[in-house]
């Protein structure tokens, strides 16, 4: 049995609203935070999905409201995703059929990689790894699918 769970189609398999926990470690200096909240994907009329997360941060003690929306468009193969900010601009590609993803975004000096991993039909996580001069973060998330 294989530890990850395949995914005909992303923009489905995400659409609705999903329980967000995420651990930001600084591996500079040891500092972590921790983000709780919500992700809601809702579908948009030119195909794809708004992904709108919301909640709490709290960083050395100090909880500060924190909110993030990208936009999920369909990819160049069927059943994938083309991740993109709020703006527009690229982020990543998104191909869970295997129901694991590697993905990079480079940001001027440093670089995000970013695994998915699918782990059922109502679990997904992310570890986004950055590095470069400016970082040295391990960012992890875990989505549960709510209702």
């Amino acid at each position: 049995m294989s530890e990850f769970w395949p995914v005909t189609d992303v923009l489905t398999y995400l659409a609705g609203d999903w329980r967000t926990e995420r651990t930001v470690r600084d591996l500079a200096d040891g500092d972590q935070g921790e983000f709780s909240g919500t992700t809601a994907f809702g579908r948009v009329e030119a195909g794809g999905l708004l992904s709108q997360e919301s909640g709490i941060f709290v960083w050395q003690g100090v909880p500060r409201p924190a909110e993030r929306t990208l936009r999920f468009l369909p990819g160049r193969t069927p059943g994938t995703a083309d991740v993109r900010f709020s703006d527009g601009r690229p982020f990543h590609d998104l191909d869970l059929t295997s129901g694991h993803h590697v993905a990079d975004h480079p940001c001027a000096a440093d670089l995000y990689r970013g695994e998915f991993s699918v782990l059922d039909v109502d679990h997904w996580r992310t570890v986004w790894r950055v590095g470069g001069p400016a970082k040295d973060l391990v960012l992890t998330t875990d989505y549960t699918r709510e209702g």
